[in-house]
């Protein structure tokens, strides 16, 4: 099951900026930004010091402001950084924000 995410269309720039200030949240964005595949990755994969409602927290924050998607598969959830997407939106904002 996939997670609804916003269209890029409704994404608010300050609501992704507000979503990126969290360095929690920026640190899993650059993680998944440098991952030059794309490739889905485990939402346990992250090393996130917080505890899981927290997790659960961070997650729909970023799903909310419409960096990611995410998806549930049984025992497992996965997220991946919908970056092509974004960059037709918000043109090198990603990448700014990396430092790239």
């Amino acid at each position: 099951m996939e997670f609804t995410v916003p269209d890029l269309a409704e994404v608010d720039l300050d609501r992704v900026l507000k979503s990126l200030a969290d360095p929690h949240r920026r640190r899993v964005v650059l993680e998944l930004l440098e991952d030059t595949s794309g490739a889905e990755r485990a939402c346990s994969s992250f090393d996130l010091p917080v505890s899981k409602s927290t997790r659960t927290h961070h997650w729909r924050a970023l799903r909310e402001a419409g960096l990611i998607r995410q998806r549930d598969a049984g025992n497992g959830t996965y997220v991946r950084l919908r970056l092509d997407e974004f960059d037709a939106r918000f043109p090198g904002l990603l990448s700014t924000i990396a430092g790239l």
